[in-house]
């Protein structure tokens, strides 16, 4: 098994994620402490699809995001680079469509999609800038960006006790219950690394999205931001 390094190697990060396919779902469970659950509702309820539309689900893995967003109405595309995680999904949600594709150079035209999101995925992209400009290339003028990820706790307190889980906890107990625990260090670390809620907002921004606006979730654990395609 493998995992991979800060410099997210798109070919490490590709297999380490088809290394813990089997049993992503159930360990994102465990270790969310079932809260991802409503964590994906919140992104269905944000992205909003509507009958007739179509949305992009960025970094879909196994298509649990998807499906949620797909509930509400409208037709969703999951798009993910790790073949074993894409074929994990394909045998249990058989009515997604799955597309195997970089999300820095997406095979989809340009103003293909109302609406794109991306869950606890835009982190492990080796040029994220590079990812937001992409994500905008593909959206419709006026169709909506949704990105969930995990961030800053705003709570000093809170933060110091979720950096110890992070650090600590998580990785002892994903070797216990995923079948690639090293990815969860992996996992740890880039969590540790990545920018605050205002520090990503102004990325979104500078990407060329307007009307950037976050919700935080868990106290900050998750942050959900939402941005708009500026009309032509």
């Amino acid at each position: 098994m493998s995992r991979a390094e800060l410099d997210k190697s798109p070919a490490d990060v590709a297999a380490m994620f088809d290394g813990v396919a089997p049993r992503y779902d159930r360990t994102n469970s465990v270790l969310s402490m079932g809260l991802d659950r409503g964590w994906r509702k919140v992104v269905a309820d944000t992205v909003h699809l509507r009958l007739g539309e179509t949305a992009l689900d960025l970094a879909a893995g196994t298509g649990t995001s998807s499906a949620a967003i797909a509930a509400r109405g409208g037709h969703v595309v999951a798009c993910d680079f790790s073949l074993g995680m894409l074929l994990e999904g394909r045998r249990t949600r058989l009515q997604t469509t799955f597309v195997a594709g970089d999300a820095l150079n997406l095979p989809f035209a340009d103003k293909a999609f109302d609406a794109v999101s991306i869950s606890f995925g835009l982190r492990n992209l080796n040029d994220v800038d590079a990812g937001l400009a992409e994500m905008l290339r593909v959206t419709k003028p006026g169709g909506r960006l949704v990105i969930c990820e995990f961030s800053h706790p705003a709570v000093a307190p809170f933060r110091a006790i979720y950096m110890n889980y992070l650090m600590r906890a998580l990785p002892a107990i994903a070797t216990k219950v995923s079948s690639n625990p090293d990815a969860y260090v992996y996992l740890a670390e880039s969590i540790r690394a990545w920018p605050t809620q205002n520090a990503l907002s102004h990325r979104i921004l500078s990407a060329g999205w307007q009307q950037v606006k976050y919700r935080n979730l868990t106290g900050g654990i998750v942050a959900v931001h939402k941005a708009v395609r500026p009309p032509d």
